[in-house]
């Protein structure tokens, strides 16, 4: 098997992976304000709430993958069975009214856990894959864009399918089995990839700690030492954090935005798929880009676009549609560079003989904390009298765009002088 067709059974998990995310992260807290009922306030603290104790779990669960032995199987073929229950009980529930609190509690929470414990194995798989020729950071930069383009492949479905679904003018039976199609596709493909990873990819190769194995309380006080003695990692912790509050909140809002401040929800589905098909687009511009000017100062590069876009979007009103096409297409291409890079810089700091799944556990711990903060918009946003379904005014604006691009801003400094003071100490 060549390189790029093993690089593409790695990369295909990223798709079902995608689709997985995106509705939690843009299209459930519409879905269940807008179309079941529940309370603006409602969703925004179960999405901050549900969020948050996800978080928790994500080092313990990067812990136990580097503590395993053996193969992997049972954890992916479990993990992927959880997460197909989950996503067709976010998209279908069984119940209404103020159960439904309750129950998107509960399938959020099942569908967080089993996307971690897919997706923390599968970014330190990546990070450890093994070259078959070539340079080993050839070999990280394949994997990633694979993996990153086939999440776009994942997010342009999973952006226009469901809005496709629930746009068209048709019974809320019809749209129930038209979900529950939809669903079933997303579980056949998520077996497929898994399948596809666990033959086919390139061989993840196991650190010696990881596969020698410690005691428990050995090996974590080693991991935390290792960790706490890593200034690189921690120093790019930060920016990161920050960065990923800034994609989460639009990523939130966008679909409020586009219905209530725009007012142009029949285009939701192309507003969508335009940032994620430009992201696509963009995605082996930035891979290319790395080898010429570095990972770092492309992420920048990146930032600096998504900023533009955010301040043109904060001024936008009613009726402005050709506009925000543009600005979804550049801040789709920026996107790519947020998806990409900052996984691979991650890889380049991690010791070579570490086990990486304890840094993922904590990458994508910040990463959810992050998520968790953007649900608090929607509280934020009932505080100044927005309500979902009415024309709204500056107020939304603001919070979906202005408050992404000053964070945006700082994270851009902190990265700036996280490679200054780097460049420094190697000068």
């Amino acid at each position: 098997m060549t390189r790029s067709l093993s690089y593409a059974a790695y990369g295909f998990l990223g798709l079902p992976l995608a689709m997985s995310a995106l509705p939690v992260y843009v299209q459930i807290p519409a879905y269940y304000s807008t179309q079941l009922g529940m309370a603006l306030v409602s969703v925004g603290w179960v999405l901050f709430l549900a969020r948050f104790v996800d978080a928790l779990q994500d080092p313990l669960l990067g812990y136990l993958i580097d503590r395993m032995r053996g193969t992997l199987t049972w954890w992916f073929c479990a993990a992927g069975f959880m997460l197909a229950i989950a996503f067709l009980g976010l998209w279908l529930p069984p119940v209404s009214g103020s159960h439904l609190i309750v129950w998107l509690a509960l399938a959020l929470i099942l569908a967080y856990v089993a996307h971690s414990m897919l997706n923390i194995a599968y970014l330190a798989w990546g990070a450890r894959i093994v070259s078959t020729g070539g340079r080993q950071s050839s070999a990280l930069l394949g994997a990633a864009a694979w993996r990153e383009a086939a999440g776009l492949v994942g997010g342009i479905a999973a952006s226009v399918i469901p809005s496709f679904i629930i746009s068209d003018s048709q019974s809320r039976a019809q749209h129930a089995e038209h979900l529950g199609w939809y669903c079933l596709a997303f579980a056949i493909i998520l077996a497929l990839s898994i399948a596809a990873l666990l033959t086919a990819a390139p061989v993840w190769k196991r650190s010696r700690a990881t596969a020698d194995g410690e005691s428990v309380g050995k090996g974590t006080a080693r991991q935390w030492r290792i960790l706490a003695s890593n200034d690189a990692f921690k120093a790019l912790l930060i920016p990161y954090f920050i960065n990923a509050i800034s994609v989460s909140i639009p990523a939130t809002l966008v679909l409020f935005f586009i219905n209530d401040r725009l007012q142009a929800s029949q285009y939701s589905a192309a507003f969508l798929a335009t940032y994620f098909i430009s992201a696509a687009v963009g995605l082996p511009c930035w891979v290319k880009l790395v080898s010429s000017w570095g990972v770092a100062l492309s992420w920048r590069l990146g930032m600096m676009l998504a900023i533009v876009a955010f301040i043109s979007a904060s001024m936008l009103s009613a009726g402005q549609i050709m506009p925000f096409f543009v600005i979804c297409a550049a801040s789709g291409f920026a996107l790519g560079a947020d998806l990409a890079l900052p996984p691979v810089m991650l890889a380049q700091v991690i010791q070579a003989d570490v086990p990486p799944a304890a840094y993922y556990g904590i990458w994508t711990l910040l990463g959810k904390f992050a998520l968790a903060i953007s649900g608090l918009a929607l509280p934020v946003l009932a505080s100044l009298n927005y309500h979902p379904g009415h024309p709204a005014g500056a107020e939304l604006a603001w919070v979906y765009a202005g408050v992404p691009c000053g964070l945006k801003c700082i994270a851009l400094f902190l990265l700036m002088r996280m490679v200054n003071i780097a460049e420094s100490r190697t000068a």
